[in-house]
């Protein structure tokens, strides 16, 4: 068993803590992707985790055991770094199995187990070509095949796909999915981009300063986030404080919205809050009824995929995304009203 339990873990670098009293549990055989904006510690819990630096405090456990005083060269994990760090003076094969040559294994079973690997990434024919040759897609599944050379207890991965073009990161996003779900490792990934995570993994861990805001499945985080910062950092989200007024009732700029108390989990009646609605989840109607929002029309823009109507409502623009199929025959100017979709929002504390 390759669970990974992460307890009270904290790093500090003189009095700034990069990473505050972590606490996660991580299933064997499962994919995480540790999610959040440039400077939120993640990648310095991937570092923690991988022991590369050493804890300031808390603990980590692999298996049950303990894992926080073992140097990185003893704890089996396999690593890609974002840089990628292949070695250039050596062929694809040789870069592979290098963690294979300094744990001793023999020349002719280092070059089987490479080419098992090139196989398994879907490069089988360029066992000898140098890295320079190499396209930016193919450089990646080399440093994912070099990774897994020692059969890791533990894969770690520091933003793998951020220097790829879009097209390509998708693709190898399922790739690496698949092969992961292949090999049933317990993989760890570090990733800013959300669309990312929420295409990959079984559980995300939300983090910001430093600390771990939620943890959930994709589809949990998204539909019921615990805070505003989780409700605008995954996806897009319409964000308006205002009361609860009543047992399902939002107060937003003087109007009342009328929700389902499935909606409301984090807030009291009375109390102030904010209510979180996807645009997906918000129906632009020509007619304005009691229970929904009223407003102007601000702007329309059609994507081709999908249209994106903004009503302004008090001094906030309302995002509305609708299927071409589906769009209303509303114009620029127009009043219009704005029906929540049933069970689809979320009022969070304030």
């Amino acid at each position: 068993m390759t669970q990974v339990q992460i307890e009270n873990v904290t790093k500090k670098y003189g009095d700034f803590i990069a990473v505050d009293g972590v606490t996660v549990n991580i299933p064997d055989g499962s994919f995480v992707c540790l999610l959040g904006p440039s400077g939120c510690g993640k990648t310095t819990l991937l570092r923690l985790i991988a022991g590369l630096e050493d804890l300031s405090g808390g603990s980590l456990s692999v298996g049950g055991v303990d894992y926080s005083k073992v140097p990185a060269h003893k704890r089996e994990f396999g690593m890609v770094f974002q840089s990628l760090a292949l070695f250039p003076h050596l062929t694809v094969a040789e870069n592979i199995a290098y963690p294979l040559k300094i744990r001793g294994v023999n020349a002719s079973n280092r070059r089987v187990r490479a080419l098992e690997l090139l196989d398994l990434v879907k490069l089988p024919d360029i066992a000898d070509r140098q890295v320079h040759q190499l396209s930016g897609g193919q450089r990646q599944r080399v440093a994912i095949a070099r990774g897994l050379a020692i059969d890791p207890k533990v894969f770690l991965l520091d933003e793998p796909l951020s220097a790829l073009d879009a097209n390509l990161r998708e693709h190898l996003q399922i790739e690496l999915r698949q092969l992961q779900k292949a090999l049933g490792v317990t993989t760890i990934v570090v990733t800013h981009d959300q669309r990312e995570a929420m295409s990959m993994a079984d559980t995300v861990i939300v983090m910001k300063a430093g600390k771990v805001q939620q943890v959930g499945t994709p589809v949990e985080i998204y539909r019921n986030p615990a805070n505003a910062f989780v409700a605008n950092f995954i996806g897009v989200s319409n964000l308006l404080a205002g009361r609860l007024t009543g047992l399902a009732q939002f107060t937003f700029d003087g109007q009342v919205i009328n929700l389902t108390p499935e909606d409301i989990l984090h807030v009291q009646n009375g109390q102030a809050g904010t209510l979180s609605v996807r645009p997906e989840d918000i129906v632009v109607l020509p007619d304005p009824a009691q229970g929904q929002l009223s407003g102007q029309v601000s702007f329309i823009r059609d994507l081709g995929a999908n249209v994106e109507i903004l009503v302004r409502v008090g001094d906030i623009d309302i995002i509305s995304i609708c299927a071409p199929q589906s769009r209303p025959s509303v114009k620029m100017s127009d009043r219009v009203g704005l029906q929540i979709l049933t069970g689809r929002a979320t009022v969070l504390a304030a």
